[in-house]
């Protein structure tokens, strides 16, 4: 990579009203409840993050079509006036169609798409951060309205922008800027 240029892994996560579950202690024969609501309510969050500097670009959308993905890869672009922008992720059928083409066009040659094998979570870093986002944010927690999840998700990638090192850490990037 040139100076200028930057490298995102990029990819989408459910945000679920509904607690995600996992294994907690709790004294002998005593069964810790964990309260849900009566009717799911889902949201989805777009992301990337820079595999170089930590930093992180979240949207929250209530659906995770085409539409939706191209307006993270436009956030992107717009965040990087100048460089080339690579940005890899899956082969998900949501990340080709016209919408993201007329992005990639609109970026003028800067926004160079890779596409991960099918079916290899393991290769994309931003999963990592995914996983630590639901042990610290939604494991076992019911909050009381999506309007509450939604702003505690925002606060934690507003919290770990602030410290993007601690995010390299999360993802396992050990790469080093050439500036």
């Amino acid at each position: 990579m040139k100076p200028g240029d930057v490298f995102y892994y990029a990819d989408e996560f459910n945000l679920s009203w509904l607690p995600t579950l996992t294994a907690l202690w709790s004294p002998v024969g005593q069964q810790i409840m964990i309260p849900t609501p009566g009717q799911p309510k889902k949201r989805y969050g777009l992301g990337a993050v820079n595999y170089h500097t930590g930093e992180t670009v979240v949207l929250f959308k209530r659906h995770k079509r085409r539409r939706e993905v191209a307006e993270l890869l436009q956030a992107i672009v717009d965040q990087h006036p100048t460089g080339t922008i690579y940005v890899a992720w899956d082969n998900a059928d949501t990340h080709q169609d016209d919408d993201i083409e007329a992005v990639v066009r609109g970026a003028a040659g800067r926004l160079v798409l890779l596409y991960l094998p099918t079916y290899s979570p393991w290769l994309n870093p931003i999963e990592m951060l995914w996983r630590h986002f639901r042990r610290e944010v939604t494991h076992c927690e019911l909050f009381e309205t999506v309007a509450a999840l939604l702003q505690a998700a925002r606060e934690f990638f507003d919290r770990h922008n602030r410290s993007p090192q601690q995010v390299l850490s999360i993802i396992g990037s050990y790469a080093v800027k050439v500036s």
